[in-house]
């Protein structure tokens, strides 16, 4: 628990408002066309089948909204959703109302969060002229808000952060509609006390790159074809508050102990556990280098790629695992603010930044790494990170690939990643064996059934799967968790492995969607191309881990028998060699 004089602390802080300004007004407003409207080829431009991809990923985060739903330029638009978790933070004496539930519960969670919003804020950072084509400026400008707002209410104070609202054992105990969700909702902040280097810097990391989005920065990593953010989108006064709150975040992770949210809070551990910290001080650090122009933070972020050994991986990117993002992240430095490195003393170097990118790019693509390989129809995946949503990790490598492509060291490392970022984007779109569109209310083929509590209409775990057999309401935009590794999706709202939604799992597509707008060249998505009703469950069953099958034991059940006979067999060793040393001792009087 936090002391008595935090908390007295927080309450004052609370008492103050959050500075903000005005959002954008949409125009014209955008509402998810019927899924039948997928099965049309685009025949105008911009292609509209991309501007609805765009404009239904950022309707799915309104659909996640939590707290007064009537707030801001263009309110609730989601009419199925209601006010819901207006006591949030009252333990604390904060208001942590607002911002959006994580996945198919109701547990609000700030490391996924802000993965989230990182990746959008980046992806509108440099494409911003694709969310312009769209008419979906201001839909980003309100999806933006809403999560920084609250961001922003949960960092009080220097060193505290609120990382989770939500017990995860009470919220899974309860399957329902949003306006009776359990309680109590306890709120678990980080602090200098109990550190959170991890989420303290990726947190730094988010606003900071959001901070350059709405400020009047030139920002120019492109050679050629430069698509900066939509002008209509900066706001100094908005853009100072989160950098504010950034620079703040970050000198805290660097001068407190370093430890990892998870270990300092064990209760949210089963959530989100982090795996380290390095990464994101590195990536904290470089965001913060270009949004305030200065050199010290850049040596700092290089500190970082140093002294955590970054270079030469071959990780996931994920909202754990941000290395990938580090490479990338420096390159577009060495291109847009080449001042930065040799205001830090070191050489810009953009040709080493291009080799460290495209050395990971062309272990992953080629096949050269122990932890990646794909499925029989070409989906990337990641051995262990893969199995419990195995298209998050291939979109987010995605929209990196397409984030690079125009920066590679040669045309043809540009076309080979521009065409492989093309194949996970087919096959997530419906080019894969079940004729699947793995995001919801896109196509006919579409799934029915995400795993979302609100969305489906029913109450009770009792045949979670049946009850309702077709979710009430479509939850448009949700990229599911998606396929197993032998290519086969089963719709079912029990699996939750295949059936899940989630923040992070949306946080690719945004960005992927501007990027095709803003290529005029892009063909449709190619939803467009499949036969309706061409989607059926497979027969059989998952085998996976939400849903064993028959005496079939979960992988880490698996793994713990396989230790627990490798420690016998290495006990019974012990033993022999004990027994013939204490023989062999026993006539020397020892």
């Amino acid at each position: 628990m936090v002391p008595t004089q935090l908390v007295e602390l927080l309450t004052l802080l609370a008492a103050f408002p959050l500075l903000s300004s005005a959002q954008l007004t949409p125009s014209p407003t955008y509402a998810p066309p019927s899924p039948t409207a997928g099965l049309a080829k685009s025949s105008s431009t911009p292609n509209t089948q991309w501007a609805n991809v765009l404009g239904n990923s950022l309707y799915f985060f309104d659909a996640q909204r939590s707290g007064k739903l009537d707030q801001g330029t263009y309110g609730n638009r989601v009419a199925w959703r209601n006010d819901s978790a207006l006591n949030d933070g009252s333990d604390y004496g904060v208001d942590l109302t607002g911002g959006w539930y994580d996945a198919g519960d109701y547990i609000k969670a700030t490391f996924p969060l802000v993965h989230t919003l990182f990746a959008i804020s980046w992806s509108a950072l440099t494409h911003g002229q694709g969310y312009s084509i769209a008419s979906q400026t201001a839909y980003l400008d309100g999806t933006l808000r809403w999560g920084y707002d609250w961001l922003m209410k949960a960092h009080p104070s220097d060193d505290v952060l609120f990382v989770q609202v939500g017990d995860s054992d009470i919220d899974n105990s309860y399957w329902g509609g949003d306006r009776n969700i359990a309680t109590p909702r306890p709120a678990f902040p980080v602090n200098s006390s109990f550190p959170g280097t991890d989420v303290w810097a990726a947190s730094s990391a988010a606003l900071a790159m959001a901070s350059l989005l709405y400020s009047n920065a030139t920002y120019s990593p492109f050679a050629s074809s430069q698509q900066p953010a939509n002008p209509s989108l900066s706001n100094t006064t908005y853009s100072a508050q989160l950098l504010d709150h950034a620079t703040r975040l970050y000198t805290v992770a660097n001068t407190t102990k370093q430890v990892s949210f998870a270990t300092s809070i064990p209760a949210v551990a089963s959530a989100y556990g982090s795996s380290g910290w390095g990464d994101d001080m590195a990536l904290a650090a470089l965001s913060l280098a270009l949004a305030t122009n200065q050199s010290r933070y850049y040596a700092d972020a290089y500190r970082w790629y140093g002294r955590y050994s970054l270079t030469g991986t071959s990780f996931v990117y994920n909202w754990d695992s941000k290395t990938p993002a580090v490479f990338v992240l420096f390159v577009e430095a060495a291109r847009a603010n080449p001042s930065l490195a040799r205001g830090a003393g070191l050489a810009v170097n953009e040709t080493g930044w291009q080799r460290e990118a495209e050395n990971y790019f062309d272990r992953v693509i080629n096949g050269q790494t122990t932890n990646t390989y794909r499925t029989g129809a070409g989906l990337q995946l990641w051995r262990g990170d893969s199995d419990f949503a195995s298209l998050n990790p291939a979109l987010a490598f995605t929209m990196l690939l397409l984030k690079y492509a125009p920066m590679a060291s040669s045309i043809d490392k540009s076309n080979q990643y521009t065409a492989f970022a093309q194949t996970q984007i087919d096959y997530v779109m419906g080019k894969n064996p079940a004729n699947a569109v793995y995001m919801v209310g896109s196509h006919p083929n579409s799934p029915k059934n995400p795993h979302s509590a609100p969305a489906s209409g029913g109450t009770g775990f009792t045949n979670l799967r049946t009850n309702p057999p077709q979710n009430i309401h479509t939850l448009y935009g949700a990229v599911v968790g998606g396929p197993l590794a032998n290519d086969l999706y089963w719709d079912w709202r029990d699996d939750w492995v295949q059936a899940e939604i989630a923040l992070d799992y949306n946080a690719a597509i945004p960005g992927i969607a501007a990027m095709q707008l803003a290529n005029s060249s892009s063909p449709d998505p190619y939803y467009v191309n499949v036969q309706a009703g061409t989607y059926s469950i497979p027969s059989g069953q998952p085998c996976d881990a939400a849903l064993p099958c028959g005496n079939r034991l979960p992988a880490g059940a698996i793994a713990g028998i396989v230790l627990g006979c490798l420690a016998f067999l290495v006990l019974v060793a012990g033993l022999i060699w004990w027994g013939r040393r204490r023989r062999r001792y026993s006539g020397k009087g020892v």
